[in-house]
């Protein structure tokens, strides 16, 4: 479980840079990566999402194991 946490965290990180990017430059790295509205665009944002609710339920179980 541990190994799944540390990627999804990884995935998590990727997200929150590219919209780090947006935000300040108006630039998706992604969309310029792998084409706007592309099946693997579309797929990184799904992995991205994924990777954030599995974040999500990891700090929700670290609080409550305190």
């Amino acid at each position: 479980m541990e190994t799944m946490q540390k990627v999804a965290l990884v995935f998590t990180v990727i997200g929150a840079l590219n919209w780090g990017l947006i935000g300040f430059f108006d630039f998706n790295l992604v969309t310029a990566l792998f084409g706007d509205g592309s099946m693997l665009t579309r797929i990184v944002y799904m992995i991205v999402g994924i990777a954030g609710i599995i974040n999500i339920y990891t700090l929700f179980n670290h609080i409550e194991a305190k």
